[in-house]
């Protein structure tokens, strides 16, 4: 027993993950020092970008470990929601980060600083390097579906774009001797920063309000369902939402009194899980019609828009 879970696909996905978050932070804070050696603001932009993947693969390692610790009375869900917690934190981080090479940047376009290319290069290439090494770590983990080692590794092939932009900046510091193109290029690869921390923010926010993943068509699933199982009249009352990887889901269903209820029950279970991979759905089943103001939830929103359209 004691070897029974030691190759299992999770096990895979966490020492990738954390063999990928190993070489990223070892070569961000490298990258730091050699920016500030070197004086380049885009070695510390990439730094900063190299932070965004650290902390993406830093999440799934912890998304991957709270989802084996065992719920209890006081957290049904165990801590998967914690990671959601952090992933915000680290996006409002990113922003302040951004703001601040920004600043320096246009700093520096009034007042130039001198950049020593060649130590800029030397390091901009290991970073390129890192960058490679934790995306082929994580990419062999790609045919397994797991979503964090997927985000993780779009993460770290975004990144990619930064150390070649440094290596680019330094070829032409080296060449022409002109500096300014280190604080342009250092604000290109802060709007990449930005953009991946804004996505960051609103997906973490949405989680913590409960709201439903932004994949997710409620009114198509409704329709879905009716169609897919005869017996089922009408869908309504429908709350999804997410806690750390695992998508839960709670629905009022008006159906035709069946033979066999828990035959009927395990069905809709098995539509949800097999076309909307929701294993986990507490399902009313109700033989009368709804009525109410919240009857027809996620169904009515888009006939509101559309009305307003005109």
């Amino acid at each position: 027993m004691a070897h029974s879970h030691s190759h299992t696909p999770a096990d895979a996905n966490a020492r990738r993950l954390l063999l990928a978050f190993v070489v990223t932070a070892v070569f961000m804070v490298i990258e730091v020092v050699g920016g500030l050696v070197s004086g380049s603001l885009a070695l510390l932009a990439d730094a900063g970008h190299m932070l965004t993947d650290a902390a993406a693969l830093l999440f799934a390692l912890l998304a991957v470990y709270f989802a084996r610790q065992p719920p209890s009375a006081h957290r049904t869900f165990g801590w998967l929601r914690l990671t959601t917690l952090a992933a915000f934190i680290n996006a409002l981080a990113l922003v302040l980060i951004t703001v601040w090479i920004v600043w320096e940047a246009i700093q520096r376009f009034t007042h130039p600083q001198p950049v020593a290319g060649l130590t800029m290069m030397v390091i901009a290439i290991a970073g390129l390097v890192a960058n490679v090494l934790a995306f082929w770590l994580l990419h062999r983990g790609s045919e397994e579906k797991n979503l964090n080692v997927r985000a993780a590794a779009l993460h770290v092939l975004g990144d990619l774009l930064g150390s070649v932009g440094a290596i680019a900046a330094a070829l032409v510091i080296l060449f022409t001797g002109w500096t300014p193109i280190d604080p342009i290029l250092s604000v290109l690869v802060s709007a990449l920063v930005l953009r991946s921390a804004w996505r960051l923010m609103k997906e973490s926010v949405n989680e913590l309000l409960e709201g439903a993943p932004g994949s997710m068509d409620i009114g198509a699933l409704q329709r879905h369902l009716r169609r897919a199982i005869p017996e089922v009249r009408d869908v309504h009352h429908v709350h999804v939402w997410l806690v750390g990887e695992k998508l839960l889901m709670t629905l009022h269903v008006q159906v035709i009194p069946p033979r066999d209820h828990d035959k009927l029950l395990g069905e809709i279970h098995h539509f949800l899980a097999h076309h909307y991979e929701i294993e986990h759905a507490t399902v009313q089943m109700e033989y009368q019609p709804c009525s109410g103001p919240d009857c027809h939830l996620g169904e009515t929103q888009p006939d509101h828009h559309h009305s307003h359209s005109h």
